[in-house]
């Protein structure tokens, strides 16, 4: 079994990327075309369709919240190929429930099992710890990490027109993807966790509160769930990107897309291309200190941008913060055995989808509070460009205060 294996590490560990990837084009795939489709049901009403976007964002990280402890103990009992091909299977069936939904509500059912399907994420990180050596765990982190900026470059991209000649071509498309990666899987991958190393279930340890009972078992592994949690909610802040270059710089929607394709396409770069070089020159907790000053430093530059031009200037330095996120996971996954790395990696997803329940809220409520001339909060340099369509936030603005 161990020869086996050792032998397709390779093989394996692309398909795990493969597997985030597709799994990340699949859902960058309907960004843009689940707004719509939940306009029509609702006869083009924009208020209500704000609302229940918002529904189906919340719902899908609950999904996640609840059930990535879940999946990440059972990888840990049956091992990581079952459930990773569950995954895949159930997504891509999923994806034509919703191509084929008849009502919103059959809509929103789908969005519910996509948040329970796509919690295999965190089985797909606990693989890659089963086979990659622990001195190349951060840099193996890192690729997933172009695998996310592949995904969100080109699947809103693609989403977007197959959005154009029919709002559910994009969910067909998206279970294409997911079944033909379900059917590579399970011909061609081998299981990563031998039966030796496996663990009893205990559905003590398989929800989101008794999750952070691992995450507290020892003093630095809770340390750094605090710096990846911070981190996290830090990053919601791009929630409010779209909003924000509207009322700032005036950009059109086709600008807001071009400045997000550039972030996934720098993220990818740096995520791939330097993560590892700066684990093996510098460590992995010097490399997540350089990181996170870098994420704080780009932070203060697109705060402060009073152009278009310096906000897109900062996008490089904002995404420099991405070689923490895997020198911090790698370090992570030092501090429990090979068994609990699926209930490590369930558990930090749980977390994260904390931030992404909280994180868009609490963004949009400080934007909405600092642009309201009502408000005591106004910055002085912060007005809208003439010509601005700031009315049009205020609805939306106000259907999430609603939710």
């Amino acid at each position: 079994m161990l020869s086996t294996l050792m032998k397709s590490r390779p093989a394996a560990v692309i398909f795990i990327l493969v597997t985030v990837t597709l799994d990340v084009l699949a859902m960058g795939l309907i960004i843009p075309v689940l707004p719509k489709l939940i306009l029509d049901f609702l006869g083009g009403e924009m208020t209500d369709a704000a609302k229940w976007s918002a529904r189906f964002a919340v719902v899908f990280a609950l999904m996640q919240f609840f059930f990535s402890p879940l999946l990440g103990v059972l990888s840990d009992r049956f091992g990581r190929r079952p459930i990773i091909l569950l995954s895949n299977l159930g997504l891509g069936l999923d994806y034509i429930v919703m191509a084929m939904a008849p009502t919103l509500n059959w809509l929103f059912l789908g969005r519910i099992i996509s948040g329970i399907t796509t919690s295999s994420i965190p089985t797909a990180m606990a693989y890659i710890a089963d086979v990659t050596p622990k001195e190349k765990r951060a840099g193996a982190f890192g690729l997933i990490g172009v695998a996310f900026g592949i995904g969100f470059t080109f699947g809103p991209a693609i989403g977007g027109l197959a959005g154009d000649i029919n709002p559910r071509l994009a969910f067909w498309i998206a279970a294409v993807l997911s079944l033909a990666n379900w059917l590579w899987g399970y011909f061609f991958v081998p299981e990563s966790l031998s039966r030796e190393q496996r663990k009893a279930f205990q559905l003590r340890r398989a929800n989101p509160v008794g999750s952070l009972t691992l995450l507290r078992s020892h003093h630095e592994l809770w340390r750094l769930t605090t710096i990846q949690f911070l981190a996290y909610l830090s990053h919601n802040v791009f929630s409010v990107w779209a909003l924000y270059a509207i009322y700032r710089y005036s950009w059109s929607q086709g600008m807001i897309g071009i400045s997000l394709m550039v972030v996934g396409i720098v993220t990818a770069i740096i995520s791939g291309g330097l993560t590892g070089r700066m684990v093996k020159r510098f460590g992995e907790k010097r490399t997540l200190y350089i990181g996170q000053f870098f994420g704080a430093s780009g932070m203060v530059i697109a705060g402060l941008a009073k152009t278009g031009a310096w906000l897109l200037a900062s996008v490089p330095i904002i995404s420099l913060w991405n070689i923490s996120m895997p020198a911090a996971q790698s370090m992570m996954t030092h501090r429990v055995s090979q068994r609990e790395q699926g209930e490590l990696q369930g558990a930090l997803q749980s977390m994260r989808s904390i931030t992404f329940i909280i994180g868009p809220w609490l963004f949009l409520r400080i934007f909405g509070w600092f642009i309201d001339a009502n408000s005591a909060g106004p910055i002085p340099d912060v007005v809208p460009p003439e010509g601005t369509p700031s009315a049009a936030i205020a609805p939306i603005l106000d259907s999430e205060e609603n939710v």
